[in-house]
């Protein structure tokens, strides 16, 4: 009868739908670029690079000295305009966003330079303080004062609240910074060499430190890096930029086995 008919065909079809796997449904993408360009007079850096940041992967960008990693940061958070090419940050498109515009789009997301950039004049506590003045987050003195402990407690650095920076390690000099930019809770974090001249066992702790934050925020980061051990230790995937083009992208070790001798150079 028609009944029977249906009840199975409903039967059939709920089935189909419960085979349907969570990973084919595609991530919404936090960071979106395509076909970007930037040239600084006949030198040209970046020649047509696309790439995607899915909400809470963290993705490595792999290359050498000169290959780009670093302007192609700047022309994320809008510190460089690109020469051609779409930029989107949260959906937002970056070229075209207004000082004020970038200036909220900048509060959502935490950016560790190489050297940190700590304000020399500032105790620790007072760098904390300053992103929630600089982005008109004005809390009471409370608020402001737990949220930076709790920052600093994250790190394991609460003990340098009152210390200047030139009384830090390299290694605490980087705590601080990503505590710094964990006081406005971003959802994007971006990484310029986050290892760069530090010892091999700093450079751990400042990988797992990383891993941590994805963990406890559920950020996206973009990590710029060539230090081999961070990028294993951080990437959920890694693009390989070569003559300022993705040349190749995959997981650590779909990478790690190419053989394409110009991605083979990394890894050995």
């Amino acid at each position: 009868c028609w009944q029977h008919r249906l009840r199975t065909s409903l039967i059939s079809i709920s089935r189909k739908i419960m085979e349907i796997k969570p990973a084919q449904i595609p991530a919404e993408e936090a960071i979106k670029i395509r076909d970007l360009h930037k040239s600084f007079g006949n030198n040209k850096v970046l020649c047509g690079v696309s790439l995607s940041l899915r909400k809470g992967e963290n993705v490595v960008v792999l290359g050498r000295s000169g290959s780009g990693k670093s302007v192609l940061i700047k022309c994320i958070v809008g510190l460089m305009q690109p020469d051609a090419g779409s930029i989107e940050v949260f959906g937002l498109n970056i070229p075209g966003l207004s000082h004020k515009e970038l200036d909220h789009v900048r509060s959502r997301i935490g950016f560790l330079f190489q050297g940190s950039a700590l304000y020399d004049s500032m105790s620790v506590r007072e760098n904390l303080e300053f992103p929630l003045r600089r982005h008109f987050r004005i809390k009471t003195r409370d608020e402001v004062d737990a949220l930076v402990t709790d920052a600093l407690e994250h790190v394991g650095l609460l003990k340098a609240i009152d210390m200047m920076p030139s009384d830090l390690s390299g290694g605490m000099r980087k705590r601080i910074g990503i505590a710094r930019t964990l006081i406005l809770r971003p959802e994007v974090m971006l990484y310029d060499e986050p290892t760069s001249g530090l010892d091999p066992v700093t450079a751990r702790e400042i990988s797992g430190l990383m891993r941590e934050v994805q963990e406890k925020y559920n950020t996206s980061s973009v990590i710029i890096s060539h230090d081999m051990s961070c990028v294993k230790r951080t990437a959920n995937r890694i693009i390989v930029l070569i003559d300022g083009r993705c040349h190749a992208e995959g997981a650590y070790e779909e990478i790690k086995q190419s053989n394409d001798i110009k991605v083979k150079q990394f890894f050995e």
